[in-house]
């Protein structure tokens, strides 16, 4: 994007802003279903409150790739520039950034060899950077069918995507055990309750495996970029309202499904990892609820036009500092979430009752967003240096 903001695609910095926020809220959800023995949720509030705010912002990835789809794809120019303004961008400050959990979050030696494969799972917040490194190395090779597909083409391949997200929830349906974890397009391929199209236990790559995940996104990104124009507030909101709202309840009361389905109803509910990522079933970002908050995310968006002294001032180099943001925002999150526990407490036996869980979530979202704002785009500012360590 141009620096001159008649240039600009006004709503995407908007959306940005937006979605790095939301990956703040989302993350500070977690200490009210996480922790224990893997999982752990203390009270019946905690519950409600944890499935209501994560639901409401799960679609906060899949916008980051919305909207490196609708400025980039097809690319703008070859693919080796390409790859070479992506490693600046987005590999140094990773690498960077990776070094930083490594020596503050666990044993150092350890996690610096863990590093070779994988993120530390201290930062688990890091498996998106792997992601996007393999959206972009997909979109050269997709660009020149990019550039010449017509609308009822890309209708198509959007419409089998769009099924592929229904598949985690076809597959916990036909299960017979009440945990269905996820195979092939979802998840880490391991033992399936129910394999699907082509699945098997020498075979995770089933029909829709290549076209499922987030491709789709990539798709979705073009789609709205070439084929939608501009939509009145009547249609916006004919079209984007339904499409959250049916999303919404799907994520929602998928997880609170699952959580009494596992705990019968009786609180604190605390076991292995396992019965968090099966509550989660419907918050994965491959899923048909978080695919149509998406996409009325979008719509609302789209309609945001402002770019006056607060876009300019404020909002604009914060959405250029949202890449640092991301990577930097749980050395300051964790310790504010741990602050205002220990001082709201928990749950409905909390200080604000019923309340306490909800003001400590978007309290610590908050303060942690400010201040890993004001941080990220401070660094980003240092001559030289700034771009390799925010992005």
């Amino acid at each position: 994007m141009e620096t001159n903001t008649l240039k600009r695609e006004i709503w995407i910095d908007w959306m940005r802003v937006a979605a790095c926020f939301m990956v703040i809220l989302v993350h500070s959800t977690e200490p009210f279903y996480l922790g224990g023995n893997g999982s752990l949720i203390l009270t019946e509030t905690d519950a409600f409150w944890a499935s209501f705010f994560d639901s409401f912002v799960r679609a906060c990835v899949p916008l980051f790739i919305v909207a490196s789809s609708y400025l980039q794809f097809p690319l703008h120019y070859s693919a080796g520039e390409f790859v070479k303004r992506r490693a600046i961008r987005i590999l140094v400050p990773f690498l960077l950034w990776s070094l930083v959990y490594a020596f503050v979050w666990g044993e150092p030696v350890s996690n610096l060899k863990s590093l070779l494969l994988n993120f530390n799972y201290s930062a688990g917040h890091l498996w998106f950077v792997y992601m996007l490194i393999g959206v972009y190395m997909l979109m050269p090779l997709l660009s020149p069918w990019a550039e010449k597909v017509g609308k009822k083409e890309l209708q198509v391949y959007l419409g089998i995507w769009i099924f592929t997200a229904f598949i985690p929830l076809i597959r916990d349906w036909v299960s017979q055990e009440p945990m269905a974890f996820a195979y092939g397009p979802t998840g880490i391929p391991r033992q399936a309750l129910y394999p699907l199209w082509g699945e098997a236990s020498w075979n995770g790559y089933g029909t829709f495996y290549y076209i499922s995940g987030f491709i789709g996104y990539l798709l979705l990104g073009l789609y709205f970029r070439r084929f939608v124009g501009e939509l009145s507030w009547k249609k916006t909101l004919t079209i984007g309202l339904p499409c959250w709202l049916a999303g919404f309840a799907i994520t929602f009361g998928g997880f609170l499904r699952r959580v009494y389905e596992t705990c019968g109803g009786s609180f604190p509910a605390d076991n292995i990892i396992n019965d968090a990522v099966y509550w989660e079933t419907t918050w994965c970002n491959d899923t048909i609820g978080v695919v149509l908050m998406t996409i009325g995310w979008i719509l609302l968006f789209r309609k945001i036009k402002s770019a006056g002294c607060f876009y300019k001032k404020i909002l604009l180099p914060v959405s250029k500092a949202s890449y640092g943001m991301y990577l930097a925002h749980l050395l300051v999150l964790v310790p504010v979430c741990g602050f205002f526990r220990n001082w709201l407490g928990s749950g409905s036996e909390g200080i604000l009752g019923f309340w306490t869980t909800p003001v400590e979530i978007i309290l610590a979202a908050v303060v942690a967003f400010v201040a890993v704002a004001v941080a990220s785009v401070i660094l980003q500012k240092i001559p030289k240096a700034g771009k390799y360590i925010i992005g």
